[in-house]
């Protein structure tokens, strides 16, 4: 196990090229300032010393995740992939009113992308919306969890309600609470209705407002605003903390012992999305909002919920007993605690590990400049985990050939950061 006084001797052992990937200095040798995701929520780790990073899990789980990631070629492209997602046109057009949807829509999923664990997990009348199962289909099905957010939108589009048009959500009198109440209407047998609907709703009228008063009145507008801060060459990060400069409710940040820990899993989630939503068919191509090389080697995983239980799961991550004994009891963790930092701090340290160790194995083997072995980014990572752990959950998946742990169930955390 990573004990306490161990991480610098870890970090040492890195070479120079995965110090440098670490620490945010990423792309094609563009320089960036280093991400303070990573230094606080070590500071954070140490600090707590709670949850702790388990070597040998690291080891083990990074083979299986770099080769299942690439066995099943999951890639960036993965994301076009899944059903609910609203796909933008190709090639990129940025004067295409499908590219200015689908980027407010991106925007405002994750503007929204908080708390969807339920208190009737497991049960058919925990909250859900009923929509068709995608783009496309007539079939329909209630969709749950995170899945349940991305379908009110799209069910909304589909009733021709412009839920994700800036100037009409930020609007009292264009969309009332009542008409944003009926959009997230829970399905006929759900006796729950969705978490932190007020919350949800002052955050898109501050979203919302702010893009039409400095940006156009959309996410595209922000975008060209970004990309003429930096000359055009700004990274993910640089993106990342353009957001939490601008957006009061993306500002994911707490303190620990007088110093400021910063989890961003919400600008980061939006960057990353629009990062995979527009990655190109080859991979070789310039980015059409990173020009200057994709660049996502700077962002972290997402801290939230549901991917530190994968990681415990697959013995990367070590709890307690105390708070296995919490978890198993549905305790809640109120935001802000001890235990609830330092679960989110390792995970974001238990995955930059896991990214270090694949990296280093597909170094030795020869595969890093293999095509065909696929991209590794935090973010790729925590997308593959997050997909893992909901096939777990649906039973649709068991690991095997590794150890693992008995499945916990998530922390229960109520919060509009994750």
């Amino acid at each position: 196990m990573l004990s306490m006084r161990s991480f610098a001797p870890f970090y040492r052992r890195c070479n120079t090229q995965l110090k440098e990937k670490i620490i945010g200095l990423v792309g094609k040798g563009v320089p960036s300032l280093p991400n303070s995701v990573i230094t606080s929520a070590q500071f954070a780790l140490v600090e707590t010393n709670i949850v702790r990073v388990n070597s040998e899990g690291i080891k083990q789980a990074a083979e299986y995740i770099s080769r299942k990631m690439a066995t099943e070629r999951y890639t960036p492209r993965t994301w076009r992939t899944q059903p609910l997602h609203i796909c933008p046109p190709e090639p990129y057009s940025p004067s295409n009113p499908l590219t200015t949807q689908c980027l407010n829509w991106i925007f405002l999923i994750s503007a929204l992308n908080f708390s969807f664990w339920s208190e009737k997990e497991g049960s058919i009348d925990r909250y859900g919306v009923e929509w068709r199962k995608g783009w496309g289909v007539l079939e329909r099905g209630v969709h749950t969890g995170y899945w349940s957010l991305v379908a009110a939108l799209n069910r909304a589009l589909d009733e021709n309600i412009p839920i994700t048009d800036p100037a009409f959500y930020s609007s009292k009198v264009l969309c009332p609470d009542s008409l944003i109440s009926h959009v997230f209407r829970a399905a006929p047998q759900s006796t729950e209705q969705i978490p932190l609907l007020k919350e949800r709703i002052a955050i898109m009228r501050e979203v919302g407002s702010i893009l039409c008063t400095e940006f156009g009145g959309s996410y595209l507008g922000f975008l060209d605003a970004f990309h003429k801060k930096h000359c055009g060459r700004g990274t993910a990060l640089d993106l990342a903390r353009m957001v939490t400069e601008t957006f009061p409710s993306f500002r994911d940040e707490r303190c620990l012992n007088g110093r400021r820990i910063l989890f961003w899993k919400r600008p980061q989630i939006l960057v990353a999305e629009t990062w995979a939503a527009f990655y190109p068919q080859e991979p070789t191509d310039p980015h059409p909002i990173f020009p200057s090389g994709s660049s996502i080697g700077g962002l972290t995983m997402f801290a939230d919920y549901r991917v530190p239980q994968i990681l415990h799961h697959l013995q990367i991550l070590e709890y307690p007993s105390s708070l296995i004994e919490k978890l198993h009891s549905g305790m809640y963790l109120a935001p802000g605690s001890r235990e609830e930092i330092s679960l989110r701090a390792a995970s974001i340290i238990a995955v930059e590990y896991v990214k270090l160790e694949i990296l280093r194995c597909r170094d030795m083997l020869g595969d890093s400049n293999n095509e065909n072995a696929g991209e590794v980014s935090s973010v790729l990572i925590d997308f593959y985990l997050w997909d893992l752990a909901k096939k777990i959950e649906r039973g649709e998946e068991v690991i095997q050939g590794i150890g693992t742990v008995t499945m916990l169930p998530a922390h229960r955390t109520r919060s509009i950061w994750y």
